[in-house]
């Protein structure tokens, strides 16, 4: 069980110090921390479940991602709690129900970030609620300042929701352009190493060691596309987290690249495939976008059926004690939520989360199928709990939006202090 003292972050301790070079390493001096789904050389990857870590032999090989950044000059203090199998299901009712796929799913990939074995890390925001997974403890360890930046991955969300959770900045890359090498597959279409840091500066210099990006100067946004119909869908005053963002944006560039669009329209017009995944139910716009719940449905069918042949075997053989509910080059950003909501409490009834599902996976699928790169960048708080907002590009175009969130930093900490 995770110490108190480490707000339950941890899973595992150790230290694996930096390489040695006689040049000046752009991570030198830093801290980091891993999900417990990389491999490290000598260690078992317990992937968030004790029957998979007594199951499986120790990695052989470190995985590239975590090999580049030691390579930079940062220093890994160990591995971090995480969802069990990254998977917020019933996993025994996954594995062992041979029926036909439901085309809505409600066996997700996990965004609370609750484990039944290893414990719930504490969100260092709020400490009532739950941090976000499946990357929980990896953004536990940053938000609480116990490391400067820490690797976790991504496939439906595991970085962007415990970032927005924990009040810090967390990372989706484009997919494919980072090793995930050394990495438990969850659904290999869609999986990203992604990364979180309490600032801009961090996070981009990290950004460029795993993506092997030089510094370069940062380029003006074309647009900045807002759907204004996704945060319509936020709890709270949508005002609050668009005038941040675009008073920001203003600022820096002008008024004259801020648009707004109906992205539902835009993805139910120019995606005609989708209709077999649209839903009776699903058309009340008060609380739902249909294509992006379609979409959203595509998605997590797809994650579903590479997940299962991905550790079907394993699981029918072990019978593991698992827990419940488990173009031309274009510089444009589409602006949307994270999540339309504040984090859960803590140990909230599945029941009452399922309502939810369908709009937090309906903004975190565009990202998910696109392939596109995403940051999730907080923007204070809203009646004590952390806000952000969300900035998508085009695949490719990673290191085009790390400098963008460097831009404008300083600018969005002035427009939140008047919010």
């Amino acid at each position: 069980m995770a110490r108190e003292s480490d707000y339950g972050a941890f899973v595992e301790k150790f230290i694996l110090q930096p390489s040695s070079s006689p040049h000046e390493l752009p991570l030198k001096g830093l801290t980091f921390a891993i999900k417990d789904i990389f491999d490290v050389d000598g260690y078992v990857t317990g992937f968030g479940n004790p029957d998979w870590k007594r199951t499986h032999s120790a990695a052989t090989a470190t995985a590239p991602a975590v090999l580049a950044v030691l390579r930079g000059g940062a220093t890994c203090v160990g591995k971090t709690v995480m969802d069990e199998m990254a998977y917020r299901l019933e996993l025994n009712t996954l594995f062992l129900v041979e029926e036909r796929l439901p085309v809505h799913p409600q066996t997700v990939i996990c965004i609370n970030g609750e484990n039944k074995h290893y414990g719930t890390p504490k969100n260092p925001c709020a400490p009532d609620r739950v941090p976000g997974g499946s990357s929980s403890g990896s953004a536990v360890a940053v938000g609480a300042m116990l490391v400067d930046f820490a690797l976790g991955t991504d496939t439906g969300g595991s970085v962007r929701v415990p970032a927005s959770y924990c009040g810090i900045l967390g990372f989706r890359p484009s997919h494919g352009v980072v090793s995930t090498t050394g990495v438990i597959p969850m659904a290999q279409s869609f999986d990203t190493v992604g990364w979180f840091a309490r600032d801009a500066d961090i996070l981009g210099r990290v950004g460029r060691v795993l993506l092997n990006l030089p510094v370069v100067e940062p380029v003006k946004p074309s647009h900045v596309i807002i759907a204004d119909d996704c945060f319509q869908l936020l709890s709270i005053p949508s005002d609050r987290v668009i005038r941040v963002l675009v008073k920001s944006v203003e600022k820096l560039f002008g008024d004259h690249i801020v648009k707004y669009v109906c992205l539902g329209d835009y993805v139910k017009d120019n995606v005609p495939t989708l209709k077999p995944f649209f839903g009776e139910g699903n058309e009340d716009q008060e609380y739902h976008i249909a294509s992006l719940v379609a979409l959203s449905s595509a998605l997590r069918l797809l994650q579903r059926i590479e997940f299962k042949n991905n550790h079907n075997e394993w699981v029918t053989k072990v019978n593991p004690d698992l827990g419940p509910g488990i173009s031309e080059r274009d510089f444009g950003i589409l602006a949307i939520p994270v999540v339309p909501r504040p984090p859960p409490k803590l140990q909230t009834e599945t029941s009452t989360l399922e309502k939810f599902i369908a709009r937090d996976f309906s903004l975190l699928a565009v990202a998910g199928v696109s392939g596109f790169c995403q940051v999730s960048i907080p923007i204070g708080t809203y009646d004590n709990f952390p806000l952000a907002v969300s900035l998508l590009a085009k695949h490719g175009s990673d290191g085009f939006l790390l400098n963008l969130v460097q831009t404008l930093e300083e600018t969005l900490k002035e427009q939140i202090e008047v919010a």
